[in-house]
């Protein structure tokens, strides 16, 4: 078999084995939050970041829900990085948007971060920031057994990949879902023109 054909394949079988209910759940969680005026706080780092940036223009164009990716702004980043560390650009800039109840962190990440091995941690922090927000949500998309991110938010698709092709496939169907959060109708406000 080809690789091509390989990939495709390995697509078709994440399709019919994603969590539907899991699904539900963001959707209803997320429009919670627009009709609360809450605000979606959408972090990932790598193409979860560029995804993220994505998401943004989408949830607030089509869903009407107030969102930010905090990576888009690369003088912020690189300046938090370099006085404060890696770790913690994400928590600072959460803190910086006084995030509180009724917003939402939207995690897009192949590995949901993983305390232990000390992997995505600027995602952890954040995670265990909002933890602590009485009313807010942790919503994710994520990717291999789900890490930090399955373990303590209120609803994360996980999706399920062979050992072969994790990030790619990951971070492919983060977009299939987001798209499909914001053309669902519980959420879509405003039509496309495609």
């Amino acid at each position: 078999m080809n690789f091509t054909k390989e990939f495709l394949n390995e697509c078709n079988s994440v399709i019919n084995l994603i969590d539907q209910e899991e699904i539900e759940k963001i959707v209803d969680i997320l429009l919670e939050i627009r009709n609360n005026s809450g605000r979606l706080f959408i972090i990932g780092s790598g193409g979860g970041a560029g995804n993220a940036s994505h998401a943004v223009c989408d949830f607030r164009k089509i869903c009407n829900i107030e969102s930010y990716a905090p990576y888009d702004n690369i003088s912020e980043l690189t300046a938090r990085a370099n006085d404060d560390g890696w770790e913690t650009t994400i928590l600072n800039w959460l803190k910086t948007s006084n995030f509180r109840k009724n917003d939402c962190l939207f995690i897009l990440s192949v590995g949901g971060g993983n305390v232990d091995k000390n992997i995505s941690i600027n995602i952890v922090a954040a995670i265990q920031y909002c933890r602590y927000i009485e009313d807010s949500k942790i919503i994710g998309i994520v990717g291999k057994d789900g890490g930090y991110t399955k373990e303590f938010a209120n609803a994360v698709v996980v999706i399920p990949t062979s050992d072969k092709n994790v990030t790619p496939i990951t971070e492919g169907f983060q977009s299939i879902i987001w798209h499909l959060l914001v053309s669902h109708p519980k959420l879509k406000i405003n039509g496309t023109i495609w």
